[in-house]
Order: structure tokens, then C-alpha cells, then sequence
């Protein structure tokens, strides 16, 4: 049986792709428990980047509405919900950036998923949107606190409260998308992304990624002393290297 969500390594690059094409990679709980489990996995092999994408003809559209939904309890129901948002924390805690690929739909979950990611790469046919208030549900993944950071309270609730698609440019109009390419061309620019930043110090990517992370979480003031900590690591650690790279030319 073909598994819900690959992984593999190359040249220091985790691709992790979502696999129910048949479905256009719809959410059941078998697929999150997979890519977190996958997410993980990128930690534990010291990669220096990755990238999440989708295979098929869209990148994730959201819950699988046709599938099967047992009425859970309490306490079951929260643990489902909490699996969720373990992506979005597993993609917060990794010590490398993970580049969302992005074609076709992303709805849903599949928006928080990509959305969740450190920078996003967006097909000119990819549509976005969060459905779940049309459906009765609620959003997930962290996105109430992400996407108001990134947006603004106003225009999280527009995109919210309507629910409406919005494509790659009106994304990067809004600053959710780091770059919108060719059709068929967002995985390939991901995957160049991911090897420009795995070229680079990991100490320092590492640093600068967790401290917009808990930026956001945090005050101002918050950030003055993280960033006057993280900038002291830094230079503790140039200082280092460049020892250990004299010591090497002898």
C-alpha cells in the first residue's frame, strides 16, 4: 500500500511530498499523522532544509469531506484537533526552513499547511483559501494567531469570515507568498531555494528563523533581548569556525 505522504533526502534536502493525488491530497488522519511523523524525521536526519509539496494536481485541498468522520468524544475529538496543529508546531521547531511548493489548491488545512511554512513558492494557478467557517468548521494549524501576524486583523478576518479563493499573485500581494513562478515550475524553484539556504552558516539560519517564530509569540521588548543574545551566538560562534578553519590550513 503506497504511503499517504513521501520522504526523501538529497544533498541535504528533505522533500516530503503529500500523496493522495486520486483525492487531491485531501486530509485524513492517516496523512497528518504521516507528514508529522516525516516532519520529525527531517529533524532527527540533520537536514538543512526542506520542502513540502503535493503530488497530483494540487498541493493540499483540505479535509476529505467524502471520508468517513466517526463522532468522537470530547477528549478524542481534541486529540485529533491537536494532531493537526503538531505540523505547524513540528515545521516551528525544525532548525531549518521548510519552503512550501504550492500548485493548484491549497484549501482548508492544505492552506495551513502551506501557510504554516517558512516561505511559500506558488504555481500562477495556485488558489488559496480557508472554507471552514462556510462549512461550520473552524480553522487550525495555528493560522488565527499566524495569519493575523502576517496580514493584519482586518484581512484575516476578509479571508476568514468569507472564505474566498484568492490566487498566487493576490497571496504575494498580501505577503503570504515569497515568490509566484510558471506553472509547473514551483517544486523545481522550491528545491533551488532550499539548496541556496542549505548552503548557509545552519547556525545562524537557525537563529534567525526561531527568533521571527517567537517574535510574533512575544513583545517588542522580547525581541531587543533575543535578538542582542542571538547576535552575541553568532559572533561567538564566526570567531569559532574561523579558528577551526586556521587550525585546518596548517
Amino acid at each position: 500500500m503506497a504511503s499517504v505522504v513521501e520522504f526523501a533526502v538529497e544533498d541535504g534536502v528533505a522533500r516530503i511530498r503529500l500523496n493522495r493525488p486520486e483525492r487531491l491530497n485531501a486530509v485524513v488522519p492517516e496523512l497528518v499523522d504521516q507528514l508529522v511523523r516525516a516532519l520529525a524525521r527531517a529533524r532527527t536526519e540533520r537536514v538543512r532544509a526542506a520542502v513540502l509539496a503535493g503530488n497530483g494536481r494540487a498541493f493540499c485541498s483540505g479535509h476529505d469531506l467524502k471520508a468517513e468522520t466517526p463522532v468522537l468524544e470530547a477528549a478524542a475529538s481534541r486529540e485529533r484537533l491537536d494532531r493537526i496543529q503538531e505540523v505547524t508546531r513540528e515545521i516551528r521547531r525544525a532548525p531549518f526552513p521548510v519552503i512550501a511548493a504550492v500548485h493548484g489548491y491549497a484549501l482548508g488545512a492544505g492552506c495551513e499547511f502551506a501557510l504554516g511554512c517558512d516561505l511559500v513558492v506558488a504555481a500562477e494557478n495556485a488558489k488559496f483559501g480557508f472554507p471552514e467557517v462556510g462549512v461550520g468548521l473552524s480553522v487550525t494549524g495555528g493560522i488565527s494567531r499566524l495569519l493575523t501576524a502576517a496580514v493584519g486583523a482586518l484581512k484575516a478576518k476578509e479571508l476568514i469570515l468569507l472564505g474566498e479563493h484568492f490566487g498566487a499573485a493576490e497571496a504575494a500581494g498580501f505577503g503570504l507568498v515569497a515568490r509566484v513562478v510558471p506553472d509547473g515550475e514551483h517544486e523545481r524553484t522550491a528545491l533551488a531555494l532550499a539548496a541556496d539556504l542549505a548552503a548557509r552558516p545552519p547556525y545562524a539560519l537557525t537563529l534567525a528563523k526561531h527568533a521571527i517564530d517567537q517574535g510574533i509569540d512575544g513583545t517588542v521588548e522580547d525581541a531587543f533581548a533575543r535578538e542582542v543574545a542571538d547576535a552575541q551566538l553568532t559572533e561567538y560562534a564566526g570567531e569559532a569556525d574561523r579558528v577551526q578553519e586556521e587550525w585546518r590550513s596548517r
